[in-house]
């Protein structure tokens, strides 16, 4: 066999892009660039047509992943990642917000590092850090919140449901709608005031975007008329600015 047939055969490279939050132009140049190049896409549920437009030269998957409804399963995803890099130079996996923030990258490099493929994550704009913009709403304040905690309360299959949420100044819910009244019992079980701001953003950085603002005590009464993707921010930091 000559070289240059064995080269050919060689994987070809991963390349876990974050979409950011939605709005095409909210994606890194870097990013960008490298889905332009690339010769298959797949894509998550939360990535726009718009995102898609960025890459017409590549075949697309969609491999959509939506909380609560019927999606494809994340080791059907895995394999195929590992055959696509069989197949494809370059392979992209693109994911809606940033790849390392509740976006199940673990189980996917570990399975390309397991067939020796190459892979390279770059980054993407979460949907916090987006909502926060979109709001003109810091995460953090002086003298008020110096510490930040993302999280979800999604589990694993057979893995139990979290019963206490992070002690932090400010705290990030991502897929937070079904879980608001939840959320709010809980915190109100930690002593929380009721009177603690809250600030919901549906469709964040999208034409469609809605930002609610409401305090402890309403969230435990539920989010209604929430579709799209939901974040939940909580904490002092987000009280109304006074002039």
């Amino acid at each position: 066999m000559s070289d240059a047939t064995s080269a050919k055969r060689l994987p070809g490279k991963v390349v876990l892009i974050g979409a950011g939050p939605g709005a095409a132009d909210l994606i890194t140049v870097r990013g960008a660039r490298i889905l332009a190049q690339a010769d298959v896409v797949l894509y998550d549920a939360l990535v726009t047509e718009d995102m898609l437009a960025l890459c017409p030269q590549a075949e697309k998957i969609s491999v959509g992943k939506r909380s609560g409804q019927r999606s494809t399963a994340q080791t059907v995803i895995n394999q195929q990642l590992v055959e696509c890099a069989k197949r494809y130079a370059l392979v992209v996996r693109l994911k809606g917000g940033d790849p390392m923030m509740f976006g199940r990258a673990d189980e996917e490099l570990r399975a390309l590092e397991a067939e020796g493929i190459d892979v390279e994550v770059v980054p993407g704009i979460t949907a916090a850090l987006a909502a926060a913009a979109s709001t003109r709403q810091p995460l953090t304040k002086r003298g008020i919140a110096r510490s930040v905690a993302f999280f979800t309360s999604s589990t694993a299959p057979h893995h139990p449901e979290q019963t206490t949420l992070p002690d932090c100044d400010t705290l990030i819910q991502y897929m937070g709608g079904k879980e608001a009244i939840t959320t709010a019992q809980k915190l109100l079980a930690q002593g929380r005031s009721p009177d603690l701001p809250i600030v919901v953003v549906e469709n964040c950085s999208r034409p469609n975007e809605r930002v609610l603002r409401l305090t402890l005590g309403g969230l435990e009464r539920g989010l209604h008329g929430c579709s799209g993707p939901v974040l939940v921010m909580i904490g002092e930091a987000f009280a109304p600015r006074r002039n």
